[in-house]
């Protein structure tokens, strides 16, 4: 797996089941890539067809296989519900260097729940190859190269 750093686009979702009765959900993404957390803004009142338009980097280094984007609807006052959650595998984005914007099913309980657009974008870390020259020595001296 290579290193360097992936940005997220998180663009928007649709047909989320909405876990408000009475009125619209206030939904927002937790992507998490290994040990990394982020969280979008919330999209109050946006209800099933939220829109974020927000961007976000990780830092990828060996061993990030995935990105899962969970999606929670705040509320006040109580605890915030689970909506449900996509995981995407990020060796296509490691391989093409970009992925284009694209819709991933949402799942709860192994059922589907909606979707979610995001666009994805890796860019390697740039190593630097050294090449040293190893000089060969003798006993501790040099073999001069001077020539009469």
């Amino acid at each position: 797996m290579p290193a360097g750093t992936l940005e997220v686009l998180l663009v928007s979702a649709k047909g989320l089941e909405n876990t408000d009765y009475l009125c619209n959900m206030d939904p927002y993404v937790t992507l998490t890539c290994r040990s990394q957390e982020q969280k979008s803004s919330v999209a109050s009142g946006k209800g099933s067809d939220p829109e974020w338009n927000e961007t976000f980097l990780f830092t990828i280094s060996e061993g990030a296989e995935e990105l899962i984007l969970k999606i929670s609807d705040s509320d006040t006052g109580t605890q915030d519900d689970f909506v449900g959650q996509v995981k995407i595998p990020l060796e296509p984005v490691y391989l093409e260097g970009s992925l284009p914007e694209t819709a991933y099913n949402v799942v709860k309980d192994e059922e589907y729940r909606g979707e979610i657009k995001i666009r994805l974008k890796f860019s390697p870390e740039e190593r630097t190859e050294r090449n040293f020259q190893v000089e060969e020595t003798y006993g501790g001296w040099k073999q001069s190269s001077f020539a009469d």
